[in-house]
């Protein structure tokens, strides 16, 4: 349930609310706005002590949540929230942001030659696998740590925060250690040791939509992260798997306001993945900045059939150019800027 305080609340009664709260056995999660503060309630049987809380005179209101997930829900905070990357970066706010990079790191050269193309059309993050999650085990399982240098050495020369992939908890230290922002990729959307650790550990999180998951599932795993404590979660619509076979996926659209209506965090697109076909991917940049998308992740490579992973889903560089001066004139359009 929610725990609306009264306006202006002082910080010595919010502690007393929080007491309280910890008391009874549930954990309190704060989110602070300019006058008012609410506090979301969460543990099993938390709504039966409904009656506890409104005779605290610090409480204005108490409202349970219907939703199964809490903290992520509309109820628990109105505004949309504005994920920050690297004190440059923000996600979820007026402004377009797009993640571009190619699908893997293969070696130091094509990493940063891709890193200042993106960046000199208007990226404003980079991405890029160091660990590739693959179908089959004898395909490019990406570089390691020696892809995480590349993609840092890529970052110290363009300034671009870098995104990249985590697939185990083994591994949180180390691509923590050199990523501005860890994305959980497909496969591992419902992989909830992962998703507690880097819900403990202090990056913001990229959080992709399994092929197989509903939008409801999605927010299920989006609140195993924040109830660890890191609220700074990115949603990603990156395709379902349906019976059409013309693309590599069907990118649900459909599912960027539904997000929207049910939950605060920002959403943004992923068309690489989403149609899988190089020609697609631009329309579908577009159509997802006019259904609501907060920002795009592309897929881009200077020479895509020489890739070790994904050639055929990259932008090469002169339409990711073409398609980043489209942007612009979408984003005017539904009152965003790029």
């Amino acid at each position: 349930m929610i725990l609306t305080l009264k306006a202006h609340a002082a910080d010595k009664d919010i502690k007393l609310v929080v007491n309280k709260i910890k008391e009874l056995g549930f954990q309190a999660h704060i989110s602070k706005g300019a006058v008012k503060t609410v506090i979301g309630v969460v543990g099993e049987k938390a709504s039966t002590t409904r009656a506890i809380f409104e005779t605290l005179a610090a409480v204005e209101a108490v409202t349970p949540i219907s939703k199964p997930y809490k903290l992520c829900s509309r109820e628990f905070k109105k505004e949309n929230s504005v994920v920050k990357i690297d004190n440059k970066v923000s996600i979820g706010g007026k402004k377009i942001t797009v993640i571009a990079g190619p699908c893997s790191v293969e070696s130091r050269e094509r990493m940063i030659d891709v890193a200042k193309r993106v960046k000199n059309s208007g990226a404003g993050c980079l991405r890029g696998g160091a660990f590739k999650p693959r179908t089959s085990p004898y395909s490019f399982q990406g570089l390691g740590e020696e892809g995480l240098k590349y993609l840092a050495e890529a970052k110290k020369i363009t300034g671009l925060p870098i995104v990249t992939e985590i697939m185990s908890p083994n591994l949180l230290e180390l691509i923590g250690s050199y990523a501005d922002v860890l994305q959980i990729g497909a496969r591992n959307m419902q992989n909830y040791d992962l998703l507690k650790e880097v819900g403990s550990f202090n990056k913001p999180v990229l959080l992709k939509r399994g092929f197989s998951a509903t939008v409801e599932e999605l927010l299920m795993s989006a609140e195993y992260i924040m109830s660890k404590g890191n609220y700074n979660v990115i949603l990603c619509e990156r395709g379902i798997r349906t019976y059409e076979t013309s693309t590599r996926f069907t990118l649900d659209l459909n599912a960027v306001p539904v997000i929207k209506h049910l939950s605060h965090l920002p959403v943004i697109v992923d068309p690489s993945h989403g149609v899988g076909v190089r020609a697609y991917i631009p329309s579908m940049c577009l159509a997802a900045i006019a259904a609501g998308a907060d920002g795009l992740i592309v897929e881009v490579h200077s020479k895509p059939q020489e890739a070790l992973c994904d050639g055929s889903q990259s932008l090469l560089p002169e339409q990711f150019i073409k398609m980043m001066k489209e942007l612009k004139g979408v984003s005017a359009a539904v009152g965003r800027s790029l």
